[in-house]
């Protein structure tokens, strides 16, 4: 049995998943061992993963003749070409680890273009086509959990698909994506529709808080930036009383007992910016049952070197009150700060798109 700090995570009831994908790792192996020695679990992707590798890694040239060779042939469509490649051979290396785990891993989430972030309709429609031509039942679909997404992860796991919300940044945003995945479900128990293998995570996005709030203490000095670095895993820890509370309902267990799969919180954005925290500081306080964490190759490495697994989230929840309360008395407007880091979570994923689109072209010009 492996017995690194990532395995004991695992047994401790959270699913550490790989944030990061390039054709590298899945043509020389690497992906396959980390499965195979730290019992990764999944894998998440962005447009700003896939815009580095495309525009850094020399595998994509072949593929990028092969599909694009044709003058003309529309660069988004190039683009869904390639990822799709990628996104279904990470989904194959992981399908062992989905079979294994009853349904409950071995997901290898794709987001829809974010040019739809604001557009459900057109969100949903995206999202149909991708999960048809993928075939596949452990991938995930990625809409933000904007408020117009949230019409269309309703819709998308009525009907079956697996939905990774992302770009949550609020507490009360999430309630209302764990409330939304609740009316899913019921939607669906309600036409006689199997619950069983329908999975869906909420994405929590967390040093991007910090990086935020930190500069509003800074400004305001004194005592204040002792709340420093402290806002993000308060947040969360929120998230999952609320996770917890409603999971312990009987609005749940009503589900449960048809079959049900929890929608288990994700923390995301879990790279450390600011060079004087830990390198695995959005790790250790956030390990808790029935939640995933999604890491960089950087972070997941720190944390395998000097990692000290163990249950915190309850600890980190007695602080967080606390840490919200001496926030909102020192002027700090937390949802006006998450409202602007959801618009600005948006433009981030766009920007690199519409950069990898031009390369796309650019490169597709040089072949």
């Amino acid at each position: 049995m492996n017995s690194s700090a990532l395995n004991r995570i695992n047994r401790l009831g959270q699913s550490i998943w790989l944030d990061f994908i390039d054709r590298s790792i899945l043509a020389d192996g690497t992906l396959a061992h980390l499965i195979q020695d730290d019992d990764l679990a999944g894998l998440t992707s962005n447009p700003a993963i896939f815009g580095k590798a495309i525009a850094q890694d020399s595998a994509y040239t072949d593929a990028i003749a092969r599909f694009g060779g044709a003058a003309g042939m529309d660069v988004e469509k190039l683009y869904t070409d390639l990822v799709l490649e990628d996104i279904a051979q990470a989904a194959d290396l992981f399908l062992p680890v989905y079979q294994r785990t009853g349904a409950r891993d071995g997901y290898v989430s794709i987001e829809v273009s974010p040019l739809l972030a604001r557009n459900a309709e057109a969100s949903v429609m995206r999202a149909r086509a991708l999960w048809a031509r993928l075939q596949r039942p452990n991938i995930m679909i990625k809409i933000p959990g904007t408020e117009e997404g949230l019409s269309a992860i309703r819709t998308l796991l009525s009907e079956g698909i697996n939905v990774n919300v992302t770009l949550l940044f609020s507490v009360p945003r999430y309630v209302q994506v764990l409330d939304i995945y609740l009316q899913a479900l019921e939607a669906r128990h309600a036409q006689g529709l199997r619950l069983g293998g329908i999975a869906s995570v909420a994405s929590f996005f967390l040093s991007r808080i910090d990086t935020r709030v930190d500069a509003l203490l800074d400004q305001r000095g004194g005592g204040v930036k002792l709340l420093r670095g402290r806002t993000a895993i308060a947040c969360a820890a929120l998230a999952y009383r609320h996770f917890r509370t409603v999971t312990q309902g009987q609005r749940w267990q009503a589900l449960a007992a048809a079959g049900a799969g929890v929608q288990r919180l994700l923390w995301a954005s879990t790279s450390t910016k600011d060079p004087a925290y830990s390198d695995i500081k959005y790790v250790e306080p956030l390990i808790a049952m029935d939640t995933v964490n999604t890491l960089p190759r950087q972070t997941l490495d720190a944390y395998r070197d000097h990692g000290d697994p163990a249950v915190r989230i309850e600890q980190s929840m007695v602080d967080a009150d606390q840490v919200v309360g001496q926030l909102a008395a020192a002027g700090i407007d937390l949802a006006s700060v998450m409202a602007s880091l959801e618009e600005e979570g948006i433009v981030k994923f766009i920007e690199p798109y519409q950069a990898t689109l031009k390369t796309l072209e650019r490169l597709r010009q040089a072949v």
